[in-house]
């Protein structure tokens, strides 16, 4: 890694009128909180690998621990996980549980997150 040297102001000065206009354009701290969950969730490797395969393909259980090599109890573990933050929904067909995306705003989140890695890298 290289040293980078970080330009900071060299005097304190406030511009309060920017200083308003960012904490009113801010969302309320229970959002950001939200937000900071949702993050905190996708940032498990094996939860990410999940929401990944669901943005391609409606999956059972037994189908996400095949394709990761998990065990079953694993995968519905994270799945609840996931559940809970309303990120994955499911629906029964007979014995059979299919898991998929919640909604297509999940799958933008990681899309753009995926280009901004790819750019990075």
């Amino acid at each position: 890694m290289t040293d980078v040297k970080i330009k900071v102001c060299s005097e304190t000065a406030v511009n309060f009128k920017k200083v308003r206009t960012v904490e009113q354009e801010l969302p309320p701290t229970t959002e950001v909180v939200s937000l900071a969950e949702t993050f905190k969730i996708l940032g498990d490797p094996t939860r990410l690998k999940i929401v990944l395969a669901l943005a391609r393909e409606e999956l059972c259980v037994c189908d996400l621990a095949t394709l990761f090599s998990l065990s079953v109890s694993a995968i519905s573990h994270q799945l609840r996980l996931l559940r809970g933050m309303k990120l994955v929904k499911y629906r029964k067909a007979g014995k059979m549980v299919y898991y998929s995306l919640d909604d297509e705003h999940i799958e933008g989140i990681i899309q753009l997150a995926h280009v901004h890695v790819r750019e990075t890298s």
